[in-house]
């Protein structure tokens, strides 16, 4: 039987009384009380996850890693008492955590979010969401059959300047629902126009086995990836290089830059139809570099990612009425007046805080987290198997090209399942 908040500390009264500060996990699954500072578990304590401790202002009770020398340089930044796990099995069990933050590598990123979610926790993980679109599937599944809260942790969609273009997202986006630019509309993400490909993420071909240090849990590093030989450029700060556990420069950067450019287009609900590459062959292990990478929705509007940076003078946005640069100059004449006229962007949800204590949709969520993430994993999809695809938005399938969906969804080493 469900009780609200309020009849449940009406009939407390004397245990109100004697308590200052209440627990979450003692008022009971669903209560929260007014002077609860929310609960947090960071699974990943390498550089990125210790950047998760002073997230929203939450208390970090519980740290899990696989590499003792991570988790030690993670809990010498928090309180003593903080409890300390190798296995985030049994971390996502303990009642007194409220949110769990995933920040592993890509390739365990769908399986901790996921079961997180099945214990009743809500997720704040780390981009980009998931390294293939089927994990991407299940994990949306999950996060919405147990009524959880779930954040990206990419954020420009709704606040801070958007990289090298030295304006908010927000303006753009005014811009762009107010039809002054036309339709359909190309974005180029490149170089000339605020964002750098970081194409140092590519793996290497000529790996001699190394001995694995004391302190890593190797099998439980490598997870459901399938197993390789032990090498330090496979792991922790380079691991970004090598197909099975993220996607290099597109993998790190991709969804950072394609997310807000979704949102501006006004396109979480779908995908493109077309992705066109322009890249060398890759590796089979090692990730490589890519030229061009354009996506193309059914209404001709585009994405083109471009790693060369050939053309110095693209706009960030072109329409068929004006374009848009960096520094938010364009050649729409007396702009700011035509732009006044229009109304801002529809308010999002942005207080991740808020949005857990009351159990709000946060702006970027499991739903458009997974749109912008499958653009990520479609373009490195077709740059391995080198050529263009086609993808059903609706069917969320490649279509007519086996070898490319078989890498939709790929298989994990056991026992770990999705």
């Amino acid at each position: 039987m469900s009780v609200s908040r309020r009849k449940f500390l009406g009939q407390s009264v004397l245990g109100l009384t004697a308590f200052s500060i209440v627990p979450r996990h003692v008022l009971g699954k669903g209560f929260l009380a007014p002077s609860d500072q929310l609960t947090k578990a960071i699974v990943g304590t390498g550089g990125m996850g210790r950047g998760h401790i002073s997230y929203a202002g939450t208390r970090v009770v519980a740290m899990c890693d696989v590499d003792k020398k991570n988790l030690q340089l993670g809990l010498d930044k928090v309180e003593k008492g903080v409890k300390a796990f190798s296995d985030y099995r049994e971390l996502i069990q303990l009642p007194e955590v409220d949110i769990v933050h995933v920040a592993t590598p890509p390739h365990w990123h769908g399986i901790i979010a996921a079961d997180a979610a099945r214990a009743g926790k809500d997720v704040w993980c780390e981009k980009p969401m998931t390294r293939t679109i089927g994990e991407g599937k299940r994990l949306v599944e999950a996060v919405q059959q147990h009524g959880r809260i779930f954040r990206l942790n990419t954020w420009f969609r709704f606040e801070s300047n958007f990289y090298g273009m030295n304006t908010p997202v927000k303006p753009i986006k005014k811009l762009v629902d107010s039809g002054l630019l036309g339709w359909p509309l190309k974005v180029t993400v490149s170089k000339h126009t605020g964002f750098d490909w970081k194409f140092y993420w590519i793996g290497k071909t000529d790996l001699t086995p190394q001995p694995v240090p004391l302190e890593l849990d190797y099998e439980a590093w490598l997870g459901p990836a399938p197993y390789k030989p032990y090498h330090v450029h496979r792991t922790h700060g380079t691991f970004r290089g090598y197909w099975d556990y993220d996607g290099g420069a597109l993998g790190d950067m991709g969804q950072h830059y394609m997310d807000p450019v979704q949102y501006l287009l006004g396109k979480d609900g779908t995908s493109p139809i077309f992705i066109e590459v322009d890249a060398p062959v890759q590796d089979k292990d090692a990730v490589g570099i890519f030229n061009r990478i354009t996506y193309t929705y059914a209404d001709g509007c585009q994405i083109v990612l471009d790693g060369e940076g050939k053309d110095d003078k693209v706009a960030y946005i072109e329409g068929p009425k004006g374009k848009l640069y960096k520094n938010f100059k364009t050649d729409i004449p007396d702009l700011d007046r035509k732009l006044a006229e229009f109304p801002e962007p529809a308010a999002q949800q942005t207080d991740f805080v808020d949005a857990v204590k009351n159990r709000k949709t946060f702006a970027l969520n499991e739903a458009n987290g997974h749109k912008s993430c499958t653009l990520v994993n479609l373009g490195l999809i077709a740059m391995r198997v080198h050529r263009n695809l086609k993808f059903d938005p609706i069917k969320q399938e490649i279509v007519g090209d086996e070898e490319a969906k078989q890498l939709m969804d790929q298989p994990m080493r056991a026992p770990y399942i999705l």
